[in-house]
């Protein structure tokens, strides 16, 4: 048996492999590519939010000096989206606008001055339909159909009840219902969204660089709308500067930008600006969500029901998978067993919708770890009691068929506890200081692709060359979140080399596999297993190549990294003279790892809303916050953080406390002051000032746990590490809150002046009571 001396490549602190690049300002994004002739690209979009579309008139643009060409939804009449399924947006609006912002034409003009100006020329006549800003007033009896197949306006609902509920809260002591709402939110990365697009008329290929999360997409949607065969486009994705979900889709900016290059047969570039990255969206959307729970004396849960909508803006884009992750991701996190769930997206006049850091699971969860917070002050029970009371017993499948192999929810839990000093401190905090606690989770990967091929989940390749320089060729998109660091380490790791050996290269699809992309937290669990499969099939060639030089069996080589020895006595030959013998036959070795999740379901339950399948692992965290609260200004303070994560095996200690502390600075952001607001459909919060993120001025110590628990199926043991903490700041927030001034706020995100209403209203209700019992 072949023994692999480990690098201790695993398990520590190692810097990201593109660190220096981005610290220099060396590295390119999307925005920083540009060549002479490369004609600037600019977007008209509607002022209206709804309407017929009559007439788009560009005859005054297409005569300004300067314009080269100019694109309406004339040129195309393909639709593009996410999910096959709900394939409904055109990349210029045809026949109809459905939200103010939405893109009608577009112009390619030599510089961006020309753009500008030929936009301004571009006239829009529509028969104005009546708008819906809100899900409720898209769901009324009389609201006409934003898109003709979706009636009532609902892009999905769901229902399913496992177990009785009514049996469930028939065996509570305590049943409570409470409504909730989340505003909706937007992703506001650093990186504007932009495409550079080539098109090569002589040879009929387009080439497009692209800020996404997922270049696999944007090349099967450039396929769709140019109607070219995806074999004739390249697709490469530069340095990306933040995605969080909203680069997860393709977007209309790339889609219309290679219209514009075919139609001039050259290079068009756009950036769209601050305010029409907003207006792109794709964030979280505004949830309204009713939630009733049934609790025993001892803590146990007997049964929740949840009703949930979600605003989901005027085309699909994630929509029917969020609704359904609202609904399935109750579970996996505590013992349930009696469950309804009822959750619509609703179809609206406004920016669409997507995905966003933690889909699916934030805002249900807030009102969840919420309404049990609160119940568990009125039985007087501790609320790290009632989490105990309902752990899962892993290795288990839930009531919906989820599988769960790890568990580290009570190792987080515990850990936040002691840190935080609970026991000692709570309920001892001086005025207007409080103590919340909470608890999240989240998915490592979906095991079912959104766009099926029957292909492997993920596949990376291996290329070995002469000069013993061992190369990583992989599909996945590495956007910040340290994914290529990490397939460096596994695959150094294998091989017992150290990390400066090896190389990566990812992001163009002349090059590189095929790979279904960076989102629901898939790279780490999918990719890393492929990477360690690749590694293992090129240790296998080296392995017998050594043995052919030291004239042994395969079997007998001892693998040590930069040496391979047939035995303890052997000098053995370098790793250098391995590869030589390795390459006497073949030349360039490339070796190929797969990994494909394994059936998640043991036992095939079908109801509605089962078809967003399982993952092959989740992360658990727990979070305790402390703040201050100024009664008479309304001003909330953290004070403080400790938040606990399972991440399975912590590959990279750096870049999992980096994640963990992001997913609690960006939960911080949609439960104090993120709020996405409209006015008659216009977006007024589009903009650094008016949609308010918290600073590192606002930002507090959080200090992290990292909890292992070494998942069967994971590479090395790992699972996820940037999604699952995010859910669990919300309700850690309201908790804290009430604790410190006795008041719980059931509506994000909580503002000062939120605040400060609040505790007038309970002042003037003080007061009144006083009065009518005869009070000074």
């Amino acid at each position: 048996m072949n023994k692999i001396v480990p690098a201790h490549n695993i398990g520590g602190y190692v810097p990201m492999i593109d660190g220096p690049e981005k610290v220099s300002g060396r590295a390119k994004y999307t925005a920083d590519i540009m060549a002479p002739g490369m004609l600037a690209g600019r977007i008209f979009r509607s002022p209206y939010s709804h309407g017929e579309i009559l007439e788009v008139d560009i005859a005054a643009a297409l005569k300004l000096p300067g314009v080269k060409a100019i694109v309406t939804g004339a040129d195309c009449d393909k639709t593009f989206g996410v999910l096959p399924i709900a394939r409904s947006e055109h990349p210029l609006a045809r026949d109809r606008v459905r939200y103010r912002g939405e893109p009608v034409a577009a112009v390619a003009a030599i510089d961006d001055t020309t753009a500008l100006a030929a936009v301004r020329l571009i006239k829009l006549k529509v028969r104005e339909l009546p708008a819906y800003y809100t899900a409720k007033a898209a769901m009324a009896p009389d609201a006409i159909a934003i898109h003709d197949k979706k009636p009532g306006n609902l892009e999905r609902d769901v229902l399913f009840e496992l177990g009785n509920t009514a049996q469930g809260f028939a065996e509570a002591d305590l049943v409570r219902e409470e409504t909730y709402n989340c505003a909706e939110v937007c992703q506001n990365q650093m990186e504007m969204h932009a495409a550079v697009a080539d098109y090569d008329a002589v040879r009929g290929r387009m080439t497009v660089h692209a800020s996404t999360q997922v270049p696999y997409y944007v090349h099967l949607m450039l396929s769709q709308i140019l109607d070219m065969n995806m074999s004739r486009i390249r697709v490469i994705k530069p340095h990306v500067g933040g995605g969080f979900g909203c680069r997860t889709e393709t977007l209309n900016v790339e889609l219309i930008t290679a219209l514009l290059a075919r139609k001039i047969g050259g290079s068009v570039r756009t950036v769209i600006t601050r305010e029409e990255t907003f207006i792109t969206h794709r964030g979280r959307p505004e949830t309204d969500i009713k939630l009733i729970i049934g609790l025993r004396k001892d803590g146990r849960i007997t049964a929740v029901e949840c009703e949930c909508d979600q605003r989901g803006g005027a085309h699909s884009g994630y929509g029917v998978v969020t609704i359904l992750y609202s609904g399935s991701m109750l579970y996996a996190i505590y013992d349930l067993h009696n469950v309804k769930y009822l959750g619509r997206r609703v179809l609206t006049n406004t920016p669409p919708c997507g995905a966003f850091r933690g889909h699916g699971t934030v805002d249900i969860r807030f009102a969840f770890e919420s309404l049990l917070d609160r119940m568990a002050g009125e039985l007087g029970l501790d609320p790290f009691a009632v989490r105990r009371a309902n752990y899962l017993n892993a290795p288990t499948f839930t009531d919906n068929d989820l599988m769960v192999n790890s568990y580290g929810l009570p190792e987080c839990v515990d850990w936040v506890e002691r840190a935080s000093g609970w026991k000692a401190r709570k309920n001892t905090m001086p005025k207007g200081k409080g103590l919340g606690m909470a608890c999240s989770h989240y998915i490592s990967g979906a095991s079912k692709p959104v766009n099926w091929t029957g292909e492997p989940h993920a596949t990376v390749k291996i290329k070995l060359d002469f000069d013993g320089s061992v190369v990583v060729l992989s599909g996945a998109a590495e956007i910040g979140q340290g994914s290529s660091t990490i397939l460096v380490q596994t695959v150094a790791e294998v091989l017992g080399l150290d990390l400066s050996r090896i190389r990566i290269v990812t992001g163009d699809s002349d090059i590189v596999p095929k790979d279904n992309g960076s989102y629901s937290s898939r790279v780490t669990f999918l990719v890393g297993n492929a990477a360690i499969d690749a590694a293992q099939n090129l240790k296998r060639v080296l392995v017998a190549a050594a043995a052919r030089k030291l004239e042994a069996k395969p079997e007998d080589i001892e693998c040590l990294g930069e040496l391979y020895r047939a035995g303890a006595q052997d000098k053995g030959a370098s790793f250098d003279e391995v590869v030589v013998e390795a390459l006497k036959d073949t030349g360039t070795i490339t070796v190929t790892g797969n990994y494909s999740t394994i059936p998640e379901s043991h036992g095939g339950k079908k109801y509605r809303g089962a078809a967003i399948g399982g993952t092959m692992g989740y992360s658990y965290s727990a979070q305790v916050v402390e703040v201050s609260v100024d009664e008479e200004t309304g001003v909330v303070t953290v004070d403080k953080v400790w938040v606990a994560h399972d991440c399975g095996k912590a590959l990279n200690r750096l870049t999992v406390e980096g994640q963990v502390q992001g997913s609690v600075w960006m939960g911080m952001g949609q439960a104090m002051s993120e709020e996405v607001a409209y006015h008659d459909g216009l977006m007024l919060t589009a903009n650094m000032l008016d949609y308010r993120v918290p600073t590192i001025q606002d930002s507090p110590p959080i200090e992290v746990g990292i909890v292992e628990s070494n998942d069967p199926h994971g590479p090395f043991g790992a699972k996820e590490a940037g999604e699952g903490s995010l859910a669990a700041f919300l309700p850690a927030l309201t908790n804290a809150i009430a604790d410190a001034i006795g008041i719980r706020f059931n509506d994000l995100p909580v503002t000062p002046d939120r605040v400060f209403e609040a505790i007038e209203k309970r002042r003037r209700a003080l007061g009144k009571e006083k009065n009518s019992s005869g009070g000074a």
